[in-house]
């Protein structure tokens, strides 16, 4: 039999391969020579990983989806946070595909035996064993019917391909990191006997930003393992929707079960989302960097904090105040981030700047992302995946590549692992660096307050100085959120 070929041209198989990282793609089913029916499509198709479904109709559209999930005829829904859909504009097959992230993940696919590819039940392939399509957007992804497809839902053609990584170690790491238990020690040392330069703060405080489910509360629970010697499970943490996470929240942790506090303290924040008035504000997350926010704080999306709140913090000093900020972001959906949520993120970065708060990146679910990682972790700085996967978050968020830290949360495993500690540690390790670049900043401020308020004290005046940039940004970003 003759080997069955793709109706993809070469230019539209370059635009699909370009909605992911270094994949290939191999063709498993083809409904013109398999047939229109979804005993046949099961067969060629279940049981072979992520898989990418491709319609074609007679108005000349090319569309379909994508999904991690292996099709088994499980009889449900299966979750998949990686899911979108796609479709090549029209009028101009060289423009970039346009994806549609998945908005409600549990339902990313309906894997049944009498259907054939369905996404959500919000796009149907082989529709009644037929060659056509059924459309019902708006619950698990949102997309119009008239852009996607032309409102043509008869399919001159129907394909799926299997989604392949390619795999590529480099020889030699691109970052160095030593892997070795001794190291895990020294690097508990480190944050165990830190001292912050600022003699008024005892803990460093970092807040932790990030769109949801990217892993915040995790991060904490995993660094809270590693200090505990088991896994651990403090911070609410899951899979939803919706942001898990409805309150601010401070961490401390401690040195074993009944050791010490560690000079550190993780924030966590209700997660961000795409559409307005829902996830945290972005005006929150200036308030908490400036120590307006409480701890327990209720957030209302579509209210920001305001100087009347119950518990505002007025009369903020540097140890309430944030030092660093972390955005948490899934390796698994760079490529999927949703353009307004990326607005949402810049905007934050812009707030934060002004406020001359470091921020760094920390890049979780690794070893989900590239098969190597999951393999070995130590493969992390080796995989050209995830530097590739690191410079394009860096492009996206103006973040230098120096500033991103790829980690690996505790979130299916019983037991701890000392690779997975030291990149956890080594994370840790560059807040306490980018919170001295902070206290290095606020230190001369620090001082010039020192002297104003042992001045008011004995002569009851304030002495006239110039208020430096800094300063200026500050009073006037204060005034504009805090009302």
């Amino acid at each position: 039999m003759a080997q069955v070929k793709s109706s993809l041209s070469k230019n539209e198989h370059q635009l699909l391969l370009s909605l992911f990282d270094s994949v290939s793609f191999t063709l498993l089913y083809k409904a013109s020579v398999h047939g229109y029916n979804a005993a046949n499509f099961h067969y060629k198709c279940d049981n072979q990983g992520p898989t990418l479904t491709v319609g074609y109709n007679n108005s000349g559209y090319i569309f379909g989806g994508y999904t991690c999930m292996s099709y088994s005829q499980s009889g449900g829904y299966k979750a998949d946070n990686s899911a979108f859909l796609f479709y090549l504009k029209n009028e101009d097959k060289k423009s970039e595909p346009v994806r549609i992230p998945v908005t409600k993940a549990e339902n990313a696919i309906y894997d049944v035996n009498n259907r054939g590819p369905d996404f959500g039940t919000a796009l149907q392939f082989l529709y009644n064993n037929s060659a056509a399509i059924y459309s019902n957007p708006g619950n698990t992804y949102t997309f119009e019917p008239l852009e996607f497809c032309g409102n043509d839902f008869k399919l001159r053609e129907c394909e799926v391909y299997r989604v392949e990584l390619i795999e590529d170690l480099l020889e030699k790491p691109w970052r160095s990191i030593q892997w070795k238990a001794e190291r895990k020690k020294e690097l508990m040392n480190l944050i165990m006997t830190y001292k912050p330069t600022v003699t008024s703060v005892s803990q460093v405080r970092v807040l932790l930003v990030g769109p949801i489910g990217a892993g915040k509360s995790s991060f904490f629970n995993s660094i809270n393992s590693v200090f505990r010697g088991h896994v651990t499970s403090q911070a609410i943490a899951g899979c939803a929707v919706t942001s898990v996470t409805k309150q601010f929240r401070t961490y401390s942790i401690k040195a074993g079960r009944e050791g010490k506090q560690l000079p550190i303290v993780l924030c966590d924040t209700m997660g961000l989302e795409e559409v307005s008035g829902a996830g945290v504000c972005v005006e929150d997350i200036a308030n908490i960097a400036m120590g307006n926010i409480p701890d327990r704080y209720q957030f209302n999306p579509s209210a920001p904090i305001h100087s009347k709140i119950p518990g505002c913090i007025k009369s903020k000093t540097i140890k309430d105040k944030i030092h660093c900020v972390a955005f948490v972001i899934d390796a698994c959906k760079v490529k999927i981030m949703p353009s307004k949520l990326e607005d949402k993120l810049l905007a934050i970065r812009e707030k934060l700047n002004l406020l001359g708060v470091p921020q760094l990146v920390l890049l979780t679910k690794v070893d989900e992302a590239c098969p190597l990682v999951a393999e070995d972790i130590r493969n992390v700085y080796r995989s050209r995946f995830t530097e590739r996967k690191i410079q394009e978050v860096g492009a996206r968020l103006g973040v230098p590549v120096s500033c991103i830290v790829p980690i690996q949360n505790y979130s299916r495993e019983l037991e701890l692992d000392d690779n997975v500690n030291i990149l956890l540690l080594s994370a840790i390790i560059q807040m306490l660096r980018f919170a001295d670049n902070y206290f290095d900043d606020i230190s001369y401020e620090e001082m010039n307050d020192i002297i104003t308020d042992s001045f008011e004290l004995r002569t009851g005046r304030i002495p006239k100085r110039e208020l430096s940039i800094h300063d200026k940004a500050k009073r006037s970003w204060t005034e504009c959120t805090v009302m």
